[in-house]
């Protein structure tokens, strides 16, 4: 291993000896020690050391000693053997945690295991869960925990994890960087299950005040804001542009969705899903996230589909025949107007008479629902005229892009047609209008997610007065 544990001496251009890489060589050669002494402090052998630094993926080994201590190694029949429990059971909950299948034999588990293993079988014991509850609840804890380990490995999202191309320096970083940064995401992970678990807790212990014991199909109403135009600027941004509108998006969702007193459950690429109890908070909810995505410089207009009845709550989501038709409603919807249901419009009727304006729509048939009424809403005065603009606004930018559409369409068909020796045939069908139906621009019922194909696909101007 020459040059690794000790300086290495070149001749230089004058024919002297000098050291290679000067403070360089030596600062790594500092760091190997620091590295070889915490590894071993680990329970790393010298061989394994050895073999690391010569594969250069020392960094590698660091991460699993350090993240993963153990003192010793076994395979996963023996963590059945020491904690009693069947082998096909542990596989069950190593999948459903979400980690991949070990080769049997392989002496990949830990003490660590061990542990969570027996806190498993104590938790079935003591009749806390049932088997199959427990491998269920695996499953939500391991996609979560995996969000959130992607997250803070994520590049450029974790500093000491920005690799210099050195094994040997990026796993002394680590090392340095990494224990207190575990310690305090763990606490904080504590601190943030905690405070959910004790919202969660109130919110199904007041549910089931309301709705007895069948407390769990609540009335509440769901939303969903659906991003203007996000395959179009996924296809024309770079990452790191992508990236920034991504997170402007969620972060504007979660301010103001938790801000007025709604919660968001999940975040689907460019749509964002919130519930919330009160059917007046569900609508300023979906007016605000109108309003601010359509004032801010980096994103694009939203449109926001709402509905109001029961739903299942199951595993931290909601489901549910309100929580599809929502998903259809933000479908159809105008670029930075709030659709909702007939029986939201009525409930807001009841809970803030005056405070909303709305305007019928004509009856629409909604896949796999069927037809519905449906309301564009608004606060009365300024607020509705504001969001009627807006709705113009993207019918104009509609024609426009249809318009260039059948232009490119034109020029490729052509510039085919010329290569082909066939222009004088598309000359003369450009002088008397082009075929029959070009141009036209039909959208689908849904709508898409290019912008023309959205303002196509949404619901038209033909509103009719309230009655």
């Amino acid at each position: 291993m020459s040059g690794l544990d000790g300086p290495t001496r070149v001749t230089g251009p004058d024919g002297g000896g000098a050291d290679a890489g000067g403070d360089a060589a030596r600062q790594r050669d500092e760091a190997l020690r620091r590295v070889r002494a915490l590894l071993r402090e680990l329970g790393t052998g010298d061989d394994e050391i050895d073999r690391a630094v010569d594969d250069d993926v020392v960094d590698l080994l660091m991460v699993d000693r350090l993240l993963v201590p153990a003192e010793r190694r076994l395979t996963q029949g023996e963590v059945s053997e020491e904690t009693g429990t069947p082998l096909e059971l542990i596989r069950r909950l190593w999948r459903a945690l979400g980690f991949l299948d070990v080769e049997e034999g392989e002496r990949f588990f830990t003490e660590l295991d061990v542990e969570a293993v027996n806190l498993f079988r104590a938790m079935l014991d003591l009749g806390m869960v049932d088997v199959e509850s427990a491998i269920q609840m695996s499953r939500v804890i391991g996609s979560s925990m995996a969000r959130i380990a992607e997250a803070e490995a994520a590049p450029g999202a974790t500093p000491i994890l920005l690799a210099s191309g050195d094994s040997v320096l990026d796993a002394d970083e680590f090392a340095r960087t990494s224990g207190a940064s575990m310690q305090a995401m763990a606490r904080l992970l504590e601190f943030v299950w905690r405070r959910h678990l004790q919202a969660a807790t109130r919110r199904a212990m007041l549910i089931r005040h309301r709705y007895g014991s069948e407390g769990l199909s609540p009335t509440l109403v769901v939303g969903f804001a659906d991003m203007v135009g996000y395959t179009l600027l996924a296809q024309h941004l770079g990452e790191d542009e992508l990236a920034s509108v991504v997170a402007r998006f969620e972060g504007l969702a979660h301010d103001i969705v938790t801000g007025l007193g709604g919660r968001v459950v999940k975040m689907i690429g460019d749509e964002a899903m919130f519930v919330v109890q009160d059917a007046a908070v569900g609508a300023r909810i979906g007016l605000a996230l109108a309003d601010a995505y359509a004032d801010d410089e980096l994103l694009s207009d939203v449109r926001v589909g709402m509905a109001v009845g029961p739903v299942l709550l199951q595993d931290g989501d909601y489901y549910g025949a309100v929580v599809n038709l929502a998903s259809r409603i933000v479908n159809i919807a105008r670029p930075g107007s709030v659709l909702v249901s007939d029986e939201l419009h009525d409930a807001l009727d009841l809970e803030a008479p005056g405070e909303f304006a709305g305007r019928a729509l004509r009856p629409r048939t909604l896949k796999g629902i069927g037809r519905v009424q449906l309301w564009r809403i608004g606060q009365t005065g300024e607020r509705l005229a504001a969001e009627l603009t807006r709705g113009q606004r993207w019918d104009r930018l509609g024609e426009v892009l249809r318009e260039l559409d059948y232009l490119r369409d034109r020029g490729e068909q052509l510039l085919a047609a010329a290569r082909r020796g066939e222009l004088a045939e598309f000359t003369r069908d450009a002088a008397t209008g082009g075929p029959a139906g070009a141009g036209s621009g039909a959208g689908e019922a849904d709508g898409g997610d290019a912008v023309g194909a959205e303002v196509e696909g949404a619901v038209d101007g033909g509103e009719v007065p309230p009655p």
